[in-house]
């Protein structure tokens, strides 16, 4: 079957989209530009992380408002790569634009003076935002390109390949870059945006797209009438119903890691941007290993069981990563350094496990003749309350002047997330 894939030239430029922009994430959402923002750009880390939070929310709230839209066109067929391409190319030169950004700048617009912070976190919004479509746009190629047999061998091959991507972006960074100067740091914005531009060229050329059958204003019609509908079926599955719920919380918690795992590494731990790249790197293979542990695990003791251990694990890693900066050092043996490395790392084998196993268990839930409904919706309800996460982050560590405080939501929605799925154990 791997074969019959690698001998495939439209899946492998399909899965290179992901290998393309893997590291506009890893690099400049959750590690470098990130901690960058909020402890150079920014006033200083609270103001940044509260600033940060904001801008992490707004794409977050505008790409689940425009996702029926999205998918409409999608599904449309025919306008979905050059939707693509502009998305890409968004990014890309919003990215770019990251560069110019250094301390202390202040631009007039209209007689109006902007801090840099304003500025450059206005630019990610947009290199963001261009990121989010993007990906919905390439996902939906999936469905075209497979079967019930193979779609999950592709869909994984691409992950992979995501994975390497941001995996082999983190190393050259970490040999050719020295991350103590600022130009430097400055330089992974281009970094990104030209690997993003190189590598997802083959994706334009060699992807296919079908021709429209009927105008997009239908496939608008019609995705909102399949919100509508999976939302009243899925009021029948009591299961379904709490597992979402859950789902919700502690997916929220993940994507509150994600944005704000460098910053609070640099402005609260103290790490060097070299040893948030170093963090990185780590992470990424202890993802990569725990997807494969977990995998095995979760066929001998079950999905359930399998989620419920990551859970568990996630919210005890949050309270150590939480508690690190209080403890004081114990004859150098233990640091709040290495506590917070002990944390990301098991935070980064239970990453993968608790995504995969929510998808898997899903699947297991949902009934056969409902499978594209309910998925459709669960992708839907994913994105609808990501930005609820971030934006409490932002506004507990403004309130309360230390990220700490925004770090106890985190806690909170794990909590939360645990009791509300634990009675699945029993059904």
């Amino acid at each position: 079957m791997l074969k019959k894939i690698l001998n495939n030239k439209e899946v492998i430029s399909w899965s290179l989209y992901d290998f393309a922009n893997q590291p506009f994430t890893t690099l400049i959402v959750t590690f470098i530009f990130s901690a960058f923002f909020t402890e150079s750009l920014a006033e200083n880390n609270q103001v940044g992380t509260s600033l940060w939070s904001l801008g992490i929310s707004i794409t977050a709230i505008f790409v689940a408002i425009t996702s029926p839209f999205l998918g409409a066109i999608a599904d449309s067929g025919g306008y979905r790569k050059v939707f693509l391409m502009v998305s890409t190319y968004l990014c890309v030169l919003a990215t770019i634009i990251l560069y110019f950004f250094e301390p202390n700048q202040t631009y007039n617009f209209f007689s109006l003076e902007l801090d840099v912070a304003i500025v450059a976190l206005i630019v990610f919004i947009f290199a963001n935002i261009g990121f989010e479509f993007g990906t919905v746009f390439c996902n939906s190629y999936l469905s075209e390109l497979s079967n019930k047999k193979n779609m999950g061998k592709i869909s994984g091959y691409a992950w992979g390949l995501g994975f390497v991507g941001g995996l082999i972006s983190l190393a050259v960074s970490f040999i050719f870059l020295d991350l103590n100067k600022i130009t430097h740091i400055r330089a992974i914005n281009l970094f990104v945006a030209f690997w993003f531009l190189i590598f997802s060229i083959p994706t334009f050329l060699f992807l296919k797209d079908t021709k429209p059958n009927r105008a997009v204003h239908s496939y608008f019609k019609q995705s909102f009438n399949s919100i509508i509908t999976s939302l009243k079926n899925v009021k029948e599955h009591k299961k379904i119903v709490r597992f979402l719920i859950a789902r919700v919380f502690y997916n929220d918690a993940l994507i509150t890691i994600f944005a704000f795992g460098g910053i609070y590494a640099a402005g609260s731990l103290k790490f060097s941007f070299n040893e948030i790249l170093i963090l990185g790197v780590v992470l990424n293979i202890s993802a990569c290993f725990g997807s494969f542990l977990f995998g095995n695990i979760e066929d001998k003791i079950g999905v359930k069981k399998m989620l419920i251990l990551t859970l568990w694990t996630l919210l005890i890693s949050s309270v150590l990563a939480f508690l690190a900066p209080f403890l004081t050092n114990f004859d150098n043996l233990v640091t709040p350094k290495t506590l917070f490395w002990i944390a990301g790392v098991f935070i980064g084998l239970m990453q993968g496990p608790n995504q995969a196993g929510s998808r898997s268990l899903m699947a297991r839930l949902t009934p056969e003749d409902k499978k594209n409904e309910f998925f459709g919706f669960y992708a839907f309800s994913g994105k609808a309350t990501a930005f609820i996460g971030p934006l409490f982050f932002g506004l507990l560590t403004s309130a309360f002047g230390t990220q700490q405080a925004g770090l106890i939501i985190i806690i909170i929605f794990f909590i939360i997330g645990i009791l509300i799925f634990k009675p699945l154990l029993n059904e």
